[in-house]
């Protein structure tokens, strides 16, 4: 069924796993972290976990039209299989996309397209992606966002972008981690 964390995977899977196996396993990884906030999202879970699934789809080479995943992938959600609304928002707004965007003279475009403010359950993927390090291994968001910035290196947009985003990346990581551990604790 549409728009189920079990039809997302497999639409990641299709577009990911041969193409760009260590995206795919960054993918993973995020979707399993996903898997782990059922506890404070109850019906939303799977939802969540879907959103997970394909927040990079977008980075897949048959998908690619700006060269802005987070874009690319939102409407390829929208026009070719005519997902759910706050899905394709979700991945076109994920992990604090409308810095980026603006950094590549794409904010016009997402806004226009995804509204300029993210939806609910934004902050529980920042959570999943931002916790993920690009080989699925778990990790904190302070090392993940580090990792990020090595990567990309000094004067980079992407760096940039991270860069301006941290402070609210930092906390909403640490704002669903609580979250989580209260009610574990509880």
């Amino acid at each position: 069924m549409k728009n189920t964390a079990a039809w997302a995977s497999e639409l990641a899977r299709h577009h990911l796993e041969t193409a760009l196996p260590r995206r795919w396993a960054h993918t993973q990884g995020v979707a399993s972290q996903a898997r782990t906030l059922a506890p404070i999202l109850g019906d939303q879970a799977d939802f969540l976990e879907a959103a997970a699934w394909l927040h990079d789809i977008g980075y897949a080479p048959d998908l690619i039209a700006t060269g802005f995943h987070p874009l690319d992938g939102a409407r390829y959600l929208r026009d070719t299989h005519h997902a759910n609304q706050h899905l394709y928002r979700l991945v076109a707004h994920h992990t604090c996309a409308l810095i980026e965007a603006h950094e590549r003279g794409l904010a016009d475009e997402l806004t226009s397209e995804f509204t300029a403010t993210p939806p609910p359950l934004s902050d529980a993927l920042i959570f999943c992606d931002m916790t993920t390090g690009p080989d699925g291994v778990h990790l904190p968001v302070e090392q993940r966002l580090s990792e990020i910035l090595s990567r990309y290196g000094t004067g980079h947009l992407v760096t940039t972008a991270i860069t301006k985003a941290s402070p609210h990346l930092i906390g909403a990581a640490h704002k669903i981690h609580q979250e989580l551990f209260a009610t574990l604790d509880s």
